[in-house]
């Protein structure tokens, strides 16, 4: 058996065996496959697709290629979330200190960006003294002490997937069914949670364009659950527009902190109650989804969501004072409002252009090694179906590039489109699948 003959393989939309998969995912684990090789078998992928007990052999390879925790010492009920990516996408940061708060015990691992989508381990990174490369001791003793821990993929815990993941940024291999579902189950798989929610995006700004794909991911990850026994739901949210405002690490955070004070925009409330309440059923805490919702909104109006953030980035090294003190969060040295060049209701939002614009300004990486600036962005100021007047502000650059701004002036420009007639608002929640 070798590489080459497994890409050549998938590359003539032949089946990968259980065997040629695991061997794979082995040799490139411990470094006996070179990236361009390892490039060319995920680019074949991409192209032609995988079956299902392929995406399977996948997803089982990748969560064993390290440590696998179980965490059934801690609780025979813990419950991870995650999202299949979008713009804006702050949820973890806001939900899972809401979802501890309650009593139920959150162990949850979270990548880092992917093409134009960021990263809940990036944005955390960026409150300074933060670590989100806990050993999967401290990992667990966290869960154990304060009921919640938010890191990323260790070297031991589903490194397969880390590496993968990182190439698949690089190449532009993002938006593929089996890739996604299998990074996304496989870090779930090997950190130990047994209830798993999953957001899957949908829109211009998500990998799943319509809500058909979005059902077919949904459903390929409910099955891959059902294959290791854990039980996963999946909440459909539109990505036709950021969620929130704030696009950018540092600037995604401080919007967090508002939001788990009860300052928060309607679509982020609207998914937070939806996936908390998806959550709270799972935990079996209640089995009515009112109650559950109030549970959700009784956790922020007394404080104890917030109360629960301040103990989680205390645990993991973060400096409270920025917490406490939002405005201690550096500002990039440019901030520059983008306006409309004429009048209209706002029609669409290429988000998918938003998000590769704040990536451009130093949101994101372009290459592997590349360096985020924390405080680079975007913060939007309107969303689909607002009037807007000529000169009114559609969004507001940050970036500490000053050669940057022009470029990034003129491509916002062109991410909205006005429309003179009257545009309907867009729902938020457009399903939900178990």
């Amino acid at each position: 058996m070798n590489i080459m003959g497994i890409i050549g393989k998938k590359r003539d939309k032949k089946t990968l065996t259980k065997e040629e998969i695991e061997y794979f995912i082995t040799e490139y684990t411990n470094g006996n496959i070179p990236d361009y090789q390892a490039a060319a078998l995920v680019m074949a992928i991409y192209i032609n697709g995988m079956t299902d007990e392929e995406t399977k052999n996948l997803t089982l390879a990748m969560a064993n290629s390290g440590d696998t925790l179980d965490l059934s010492d801690i609780s025979d009920c813990i419950v991870d979330k995650h999202s299949s990516g979008g713009v804006g996408d702050k949820i973890t940061i806001i939900l899972m200190p809401i979802i501890a708060s309650l009593g139920i015990p959150v162990a949850k691992m979270s990548g880092r960006g992917l093409g134009f989508t960021g990263g809940t381990a990036d944005k955390l990174e960026s409150i300074p003294g933060y670590r989100v490369d806990l050993s999967i001791e401290e990992f667990k003793q966290n869960v154990k002490d304060i009921g919640i821990s938010l890191i990323t993929s260790s070297l031991n815990l589903a490194p397969a997937d880390k590496k993968i993941y990182a190439l698949r940024d690089v190449i532009n291999c993002t938006a593929n069914i089996p890739l996604i579902a299998s990074s996304i189950m496989s870090k779930k798989i090997a950190a130990g949670a047994n209830k798993i929610l999953l957001d899957i995006t949908c829109g211009n700004g998500a990998f799943m364009k319509d809500v058909k794909q979005a059902k077919e991911l949904a459903n390929t990850m409910i099955k891959i659950g059902k294959l290791a026994g854990r039980e996963v739901r999946c909440v459909i949210t539109n990505m036709n527009e950021p969620s929130g405002h704030a696009i950018g690490n540092s600037l995604e955070v401080v919007e967090a902190i508002k939001a788990l004070k009860g300052d928060m925009p309607e679509d982020i409330k609207e998914i937070v109650l939806a996936l908390g309440t998806q959550m709270i059923l799972m935990a079996g805490l209640t089995t009515n989804e009112q109650e559950a919702q109030k549970m959700i909104l009784s956790s922020i109006s007394s404080g104890k969501a917030m109360i629960k953030f301040r103990e989680l980035v205390m645990k993991q090294g973060g400096d409270i004072t920025y917490i406490e003190q939002p405005q201690k969060f550096e500002k990039a040295k440019y901030i520059i409002p983008v306006t409309a060049d004429y009048r209209g209701a706002l029609k669409v939002i290429d988000t998918e252009m938003i998000g590769n614009i704040s990536v451009y300004l130093g949101a994101g990486r372009a290459k592997k090694e590349d360096k985020i600036d924390p405080a680079a962005g975007i913060v939007m100021n309107q969303r689909i179906g607002n009037v807007v007047e000529v000169g009114e502000v559609l969004a507001y650059i940050h970036t500490n590039d000053e050669r940057k701004v022009d470029g990034a002036v003129r491509n916002l420009k062109n991410a909205f489109i006005l429309d003179p007639k009257r545009v309907a608002k867009q729902k938020t929640i457009l399903g939900i699948v178990k």
